[in-house]
């Protein structure tokens, strides 16, 4: 099931999330300052692609410096990303198929909003 969620996911939604995960990355990583924030955008990006079977949990290590560093990933693009999982997340709940979907994109909003100190876990 979750494959099947997983395809479905990435022709709906997918695809433009992680576009959108990859051009905040390459922005971050040009702007040297800001690589650690343009190497999680990748990962985050990665997970966009294809997130169902797997989640998301806090990493016990991070601290006060991830705290910070969420603050200006916000500022940088955080905002902008979950923008674009809450419209379209509306978009899918819009249809009965894409319920699930659009539930997993409203979920995927905390982890685009602050993906410092997260780590990306098979379930």
């Amino acid at each position: 099931m979750k494959t099947l969620l997983n395809i479905i996911w990435l022709v709906l939604s997918g695809f433009w999330l992680f576009l959108g995960y990859m051009l905040a990355g390459i922005v971050c990583c040009i702007l040297i300052v800001t690589i650690p924030w343009g190497i999680a955008s990748f990962r985050i990006g990665v997970y966009a692609l294809w997130p169902f079977g797997k989640t998301v949990v806090n990493k016990p290590t991070s601290g006060v410096w991830s705290f910070l560093g969420n603050v200006v990933w916000v500022i940088v693009a955080g905002l902008w990303l979950a923008i674009g999982h809450i419209a379209s997340g509306i978009a899918l709940c819009i249809t009965i198929i894409g319920i699930p979907l659009g539930i997993a994109n409203f979920k995927m909003v905390p982890v685009s909003l602050a993906p410092l100190g997260k780590e990306i876990v098979d379930l």
